[in-house]
C-alpha cells in the first residue's frame, strides 16, 4: 500500500441508464476531482440539490490518511480529470498503478477516467481493482456497481449491496440513499419485493425527498399493486407539490380506475408544469372527452397535435372528440388528412366512413367503408356500416352482399335482422322480408322504437289476415 495522504472528491450523478416508468430516475458512476483541500472540494459541491431530478449531484469526500505524499502523476493526473483531459489523465494514471498495483485511489481515478473515454471494461476492471485493494470505500463499490449496473452484469448487486452497508466520507444521508435507490433499481425487475424495501430504506435517510417514494409507485404500478402505488404517489407530491412526475403517475393510477375527475385534476398539473408535453396534452384532452367536456377536450388536443405535428395517434384522439362534440366536418378532415398519410390502413378508411355517415354523406361514407374491406376482407364492423350505407343509397342487392359477409365474422344483431328486412322488402321478396322482421321484433326488446313501429306496420302489409 502506498503512504500517502490524499482527498479524493466524488460527485454521484443521475443518469438515464436506469429503466424505470419515472423518468430521470437513475444515477450514473461517481465522480473523482483533483486532489484538494476539503474546503476547496467543499465548495465545488455548493448549489447542488439533493432534490432535483435528472441533475442531482452530491460531493463525498474519500479521506485516507497515510505517512508519505502521493506520487506526483496522481495529482497531475487528477487535475487533467478535472480539465476533461481523460487521455492525459489516463496515460498518468497507469504508470501510477504499474509501479504501485495497490495504489487504490489510482485505481479509482483510472476507473472513473476509462468510463469517460467510453471503455466500460476498462472502467469495470480498474474499479474492481480499487475495491480489491480496499474493500471498505463506499464510493468505490458504488461506482463498479452502478457500472456493472449498466452492463447488465450480476455482480452488480454484490457491490451496490455493498455500498449500502458503508460509509460515505461525505454528505452521509445523500450517500447511503443513492446506494440504496441504485440497489433498488437494479433489483426492481427480478427482486420486487426487495427492491420496495430498499426504496423505502432510501426514504429513511433522505425522508424529505420524493424520489424514492416516485420509484417505489413506478414499481407498484408495474406490480399492479395500483392502491399502493397510488400512495407512493401521493406522498412524492406532497414532498414535491410541482412534480410532474408523481402527478403522472397519480393519473394514470386514475386512469386505471376509471376516476376520470382525479385523473383530470392530476394531469393538469403535469400540463401545467409541462406545457411542452404533447402526450400529456392529449391524455388529458382524452380524459376530459370522457367526461363529455368536448370542446376543452379539443382544446387539450388540438394544443397536443401542434406540439407533435403527423402523430398520427394524437390526430386519432382529435378526430373522435371532434365526432364526440358533434362536429363531423371537422373529424372528416382530419381523417381526409390520416387516410392520404396512410392510405393502406383499413380502420382509417372505416373511421372516415364513419364520420361521414354520421354527416349523412352517404355515397362518400359507402366509397370509405368499401375500400375498407377491400384492404381488410375480414374487417366485420366494417361490412354492418357498409350495409347501412348501402340502404340509405337504395342500393339494397349491396345491402344484402355486405351483411352476408359481416355475419362470417360477427353475429346477427336486431339492427342487421331489420336491414336484411328492409333490403327484402324493397326488393318484393316477401317471405323473406317477412322473415326477417319477426327475427328483428323477437330481438330488439324495445330499444328500437322507430324501427319497430316500421316493422310491424310492414308485416302488416306483408302479411294481410287471412
Amino acid at each position: 500500500m502506498v503512504a500517502f495522504k490524499s482527498v479524493i472528491a466524488v460527485v454521484v450523478v443521475a443518469a438515464a441508464f436506469w429503466a424505470c416508468a419515472i423518468p430521470a430516475c437513475g444515477q450514473d458512476s461517481a465522480q473523482p476531482s483533483a486532489q484538494t483541500s476539503p474546503n476547496s472540494s467543499d465548495a465545488a459541491s455548493e448549489g447542488s440539490s439533493s432534490s432535483q431530478k435528472g441533475s442531482r449531484k452530491t460531493v463525498h469526500h474519500v479521506t485516507v490518511a497515510e505517512g508519505a505524499a502521493p506520487p506526483p502523476e496522481l495529482g497531475k493526473a487528477e487535475e487533467f480529470i478535472q480539465k476533461q483531459k481523460y487521455a492525459d489523465a489516463e496515460t498518468l494514471l497507469r504508470k501510477v498503478v504499474e509501479s504501485d498495483p495497490a495504489n487504490y485511489v489510482g485505481w479509482f481515478d483510472l476507473g472513473f477516467t476509462e468510463n469517460a473515454l467510453g471503455k466500460i471494461d476498462e472502467s469495470i476492471a480498474a474499479y474492481r481493482k480499487s475495491v480489491a485493494a480496499k474493500p471498505d470505500v463506499f464510493e468505490a463499490n458504488l461506482n463498479l456497481g452502478l457500472e456493472l449496473a449498466k452492463t447488465n452484469q450480476p455482480d452488480a448487486e454484490r457491490f451496490l449491496r455493498a455500498a449500502t452497508q458503508l460509509k460515505p466520507s461525505s454528505h452521509l444521508a445523500e450517500g447511503q440513499e443513492r446506494a440504496w435507490l441504485s440497489l433498488a433499481h437494479i433489483l426492481g425487475a427480478s427482486k420486487p419485493a426487495e427492491a420496495l424495501a430498499a426504496y423505502h430504506q432510501a426514504a429513511v435517510f433522505k425522508p424529505k425527498d420524493a424520489e424514492p417514494h416516485l420509484a417505489a409507485g413506478s414499481l407498484l404500478e408495474n406490480q399492479s399493486q395500483f392502491a399502493e402505488a397510488e400512495q407512493e404517489y401521493k406522498t412524492a407530491l406532497e414532498l414535491d407539490p410541482g412534480s410532474a412526475d408523481a402527478a403522472t403517475g397519480l393519473a394514470n393510477i386514475y386512469l386505471r380506475g376509471n376516476r376520470f375527475p382525479e385523473a383530470e385534476s392530476a394531469l393538469k398539473k403535469v400540463v401545467a408544469a409541462r406545457p411542452e408535453d404533447f402526450a400529456a396534452h392529449a391524455q388529458l384532452g382524452r380524459v376530459l372527452s370522457a367526461e363529455g367536456k368536448n370542446d376543452a377536450a379539443v382544446v387539450e388536443l388540438q394544443a397536443a397535435a401542434k406540439l407533435a405535428p403527423g402523430d398520427t395517434l394524437v390526430e386519432r384522439y382529435l378526430a373522435d372528440v371532434y365526432t364526440a362534440a358533434g362536429k363531423n366536418d371537422d373529424a372528416a378532415a382530419v381523417y381526409r388528412t390520416l387516410v392520404g398519410a396512410r392510405p393502406d390502413d383499413a380502420e382509417l378508411h372505416r373511421a372516415l366512413g364513419e364520420t361521414l355517415l354520421r354527416a349523412k354523406k352517404f355515397p362518400d361514407a359507402q366509397h370509405e367503408f368499401l375500400t375498407a374491406v377491400k384492404l381488410n376482407p375480414k374487417l366485420g364492423e366494417a361490412y354492418g356500416d357498409l350495409a347501412f350505407a348501402a340502404s340509405e343509397n337504395k342500393d339494397y342487392v349491396l345491402t344484402l352482399k355486405a351483411l352476408d359477409e359481416r355475419v362470417k365474422y360477427l353475429p346477427e344483431i336486431p339492427v342487421t335482422y331489420f336491414l336484411r328486412a328492409s333490403a327484402y322488402d324493397h326488393l318484393q321478396d316477401v317471405k323473406k322480408a317477412a322473415a326477417n322482421y319477426h327475427l328483428f321484433l323477437n330481438t330488439a326488446g324495445g330499444k328500437y322504437a322507430d324501427y319497430e313501429w316500421q316493422a310491424k306496420h310492414r308485416l302488416i302489409a306483408l302479411e294481410p289476415k287471412k
